[in-house]
């Protein structure tokens, strides 16, 4: 298993901070697709990907144990 954690406003649409998934196998480009038709996550373009702490390439592979971070586009002022 892979745990998922959310933040901001994938947090708020998934109501919950973390979540465990089977897609070990996926690269980080299909683990997207799979994220916007499972849990209609929209805003995945702009949003950066870590790996166990790493971000990540469009081409990693996801392995099981794995923590993956989705981390959302951020502004400041």
């Amino acid at each position: 298993m892979i745990k998922l954690l959310l933040f901001a406003e994938f947090q708020e649409q998934a109501g919950t901070d973390q979540v465990e998934i089977d897609q070990a196998g996926l690269t980080v480009a299909e683990l997207k697709s799979w994220l916007k038709q499972e849990y209609r996550f929209t805003s995945l373009d702009q949003t950066m990907i870590a790996i166990n702490e790493t971000y990540a390439n469009e081409t990693d592979v996801l392995k099981d144990g794995d923590v993956i971070a989705l981390i959302p586009p951020v502004s400041g002022g």
